[in-house]
């Protein structure tokens, strides 16, 4: 049995809201937040992704820094693909060399749900 951490009624094991006082229990809580954490991070890397092409897109007339931003676009897609961690050096190269807005939101990017 577990006990609601609000008004320390008795609750059964499955419960998800507290039949007491109406709380929510603390593994629903958690499931709950974190699933806002990943459509966040979803939300993020969409941006990110528009972004990088968009810079990718606006170097097209130029051929020598084109070169840089495919690769790293594509690098980028491919990490987060295998949920894998980006490194700070890829962050600010990509804030100084693909796209300013796409860099800003990869320096602000949670890298804790990541596998490094």
């Amino acid at each position: 049995m577990k006990y609601c951490t609000h008004c320390g009624a008795q609750l059964d094991d499955a419960a998800v809201v507290c039949p007491s006082c109406g709380c929510a229990t603390d593994e629903f809580a958690a499931n709950s937040s974190a699933q806002a954490t990943v459509a966040k991070d979803n939300t993020l890397n969409t941006v990110i992704k528009v972004f990088m092409i968009l810079g990718c897109l606006s170097y097209g007339w130029l051929l020598v820094p084109l070169a840089w931003t495919i690769p790293m676009t594509v690098s980028f897609f491919n990490k987060v693909r295998d949920g894998r961690k980006v490194g700070v050096g890829f962050k600010v190269c990509t804030l100084l060399f693909v796209n300013l807005i796409a860099g800003i939101c990869l320096l602000c990017r949670d890298e804790s749900g990541y596998i490094d």
